[in-house]
């Protein structure tokens, strides 16, 4: 599975604006008033304007080349302050053969950088930029609705990793394995590693494969149609 495109909600959009494209320098595909959008390797991030009460917040993931883990690592402490969790701020993931280092940004997103050494490619690069980011590796759904969202995936094609069952109590990767990108699904209230957050039910679209746009509505109900 490919994830194509991401839209997360914002309700302080300028900041996150000034986070994304001066500080740390991604490119600006889109700009508008109420949203903009960037590259994040071969994959697109919307960030749009939240009209509503409340601040919505996210976990999403990038995957980077597995030869510049150290190196952006280095690079996000001196643009961020990492996040820590049992007093470290990395972590070794076994199953996934993979390192993760993770930051918040100005709406309170669970940012995380990881390199998935089975998957992911090396990069020619000396040092890392955010230019070497490869793409969209992970987004969260999160839905009181996890067993009936997730068979309306695996119905359309998309399978649990590993082809596990889906379990309504806990996070369950969604995408192939082999791919090293997933989407998220699990219930609120269950918290985020190297966080002091809880899962909430936010909107959101995603487009995945170029194929399959899923949308998210603040209730968590699921829509799903084909990119035309």
């Amino acid at each position: 599975m490919i994830i194509n495109k991401v839209t997360l909600y914002s309700h302080v959009l300028n900041k996150m604006r000034d986070f994304y494209v001066k500080e740390l320098g991604f490119e600006v595909r889109a700009d508008a008033d109420d949203g903009f959008e960037i590259k994040v390797g071969n994959s697109v991030l919307e960030i749009k304007k939240y009209h509503h009460p409340g601040k919505p917040f996210y976990h999403f993931a990038l995957n980077i080349p597995t030869n510049l883990f150290n190196s952006a690592k280095e690079w996000a402490k001196t643009k961020v302050e990492l996040t820590r969790e049992d007093d470290e701020d990395y972590v070794y993931f076994p199953y996934s053969d993979a390192h993760s280092f993770y930051f918040s940004d100005p709406s309170g997103n669970i940012v995380e950088f990881i390199s998935r050494y089975a998957v992911s490619p090396k990069s020619d690069a000396k040092s890392f930029s955010v230019q070497n980011v490869l793409c969209i590796s992970e987004i969260n759904m999160t839905t009181d609705e996890v067993k009936t969202v997730g068979n309306q995936l695996i119905n359309k094609g998309v399978p649990v990793r590993s082809d596990e069952a889906i379990n309504e109590n806990r996070l369950n990767f969604i995408g192939e394995h082999e791919a090293g990108s997933f989407l998220l699904l699990g219930p609120r209230k269950r918290r985020w590693i190297f966080s002091d957050r809880d899962s909430e039910v936010f909107p959101l679209s995603i487009i995945i494969n170029q194929q399959l746009h899923l949308s998210l509505d603040g209730e968590g109900k699921m829509e799903l149609k084909k990119v035309e």
